[in-house]
């Protein structure tokens, strides 16, 4: 079996209310069965990331954000290249993972292990309710068609060479 030209992410709990955007999307996704592309559903935990990315040209990942001036259902983008490990290039570290351990813990991992995806983007949708509860509220659930076409765009993509 050849390993997948992309992979797909979405990380979160859809019993957390607005914490299941990852899951979400990638039911959406996966519902179009974009060629190349294997989509998995994560909590988020950062070995669980290193088995779903590990050797991917391009690893695209959806996650719910907690911020200090919320705008529910903004949608910010992060693209990483592979660095280095031990180096600090393309990181950014602007909002909270609505889990205890986020995106930047697992790339610090895999880029200590040697087991970063070629290239990583990553869509974080600003959340306004991670309570307990089923469905996302009314503003995050509103951006996903948006979402799911900029992430259909960015699969879509030339793979990094």
């Amino acid at each position: 079996m050849s390993l997948p030209r992309a992979v797909l992410i979405g990380i979160g709990n859809p019993y957390r209310r607005d914490d299941g955007i990852g899951p979400a999307l990638a039911a959406a996704i996966e519902q179009l069965r974009p060629p190349g592309v294997s989509v998995t559903i994560s909590d988020g935990e950062p070995s669980r990331l290193l088995d779903a990315w590990s050797g991917a040209p391009l690893a695209v990942v959806v996650d719910a954000v907690l911020c200090d001036d919320p705008a529910p259902g903004r949608i910010h983008r992060t693209a990483l290249g592979a660095a280095p490990a031990g180096t600090a290039a393309g990181r950014q570290s602007a909002s909270a993972s609505t889990h205890g351990l986020g995106i930047p813990d697992a790339i610090r991992l895999a880029e200590a292990l040697d087991r970063a995806p070629q290239r990583l983007v990553v869509f974080a949708v600003e959340a306004a309710d991670i309570g307990f509860g089923p469905g996302l509220t009314a503003a995050v659930g509103a951006c996903l068609p948006e979402l799911t076409q900029a992430v259909l765009a960015e699969l879509a993509a030339d793979p990094p060479r």
